[in-house]
């Protein structure tokens, strides 16, 4: 295996997807991977509490009871373990985050977002938690999704194709590069 030059999580390359597409200039980018300290949104603050209430039942009255019971069916059981670190190394990149949880055979992250659209998870770069939880036994990773209203889920398993995550990593080392001078955050650089 190829010695390891950087460490990456799923967030910041799926907001270099979000960049690739236009949603964010490069200066957001690059102060994202900097680091730089952001305030929360409403919408995430609300997408942690919501998680919270779910999976340790704190603050539950400020949810939908239907909502919670519905997405707490869609959660291993039993619960193994919660908040999984996991890591994955592709040629060399070390791919690092959590899983909110994980059972026997199934890991589970919890999403809340404004509005969903069928199959948004298919090239999530969150998907490596697969490999990543292989050894563990995990053989499906469940994305559990609401928009407050109804609840949804995508079912990834250990075929999962990563052709278009692995080109994007490559051109998010490719612009790690070319901004090396700009990057701050020298935890993203392992050589």
């Amino acid at each position: 295996m190829a010695p390891i030059t950087y460490s990456l999580y799923p967030t910041l390359l799926n907001l270099f997807d979000r960049y690739q597409k236009g949603y964010l200039d490069k200066q957001e980018l690059l102060n994202r991977v900097n680091r730089v300290p952001v305030p929360q949104t409403e919408a995430q603050a609300k997408g942690s509490s919501f998680e919270e209430a779910v999976i340790k039942g704190v603050n539950e009255d400020d949810f939908d009871a239907e909502i919670l019971n519905k997405v707490r069916a869609l959660l291993p059981r039993p619960m193994v373990k919660t908040q999984v670190y996991c890591e994955h190394q592709l040629d060399n990149v070390l791919l690092y985050g959590y899983v909110d949880v994980i059972g026997k055979t199934l890991a589970v992250d919890i999403k809340t977002t404004h509005s969903y659209q069928e199959g948004q998870f298919a090239h999530s770069h969150q998907n490596f938690y697969l490999p990543a939880l292989r050894a563990k036994g995990i053989r499906t990773l469940r994305y559990v999704i609401t928009d407050f209203q109804d609840v949804y889920q995508e079912n990834y398993d250990q075929t999962v194709d990563f052709s278009v995550q692995e080109v994007q990593i490559k051109l998010f080392c490719d612009f790690l590069e070319a901004h090396r001078g700009e990057i701050t955050d020298r935890k993203i650089f392992r050589k």
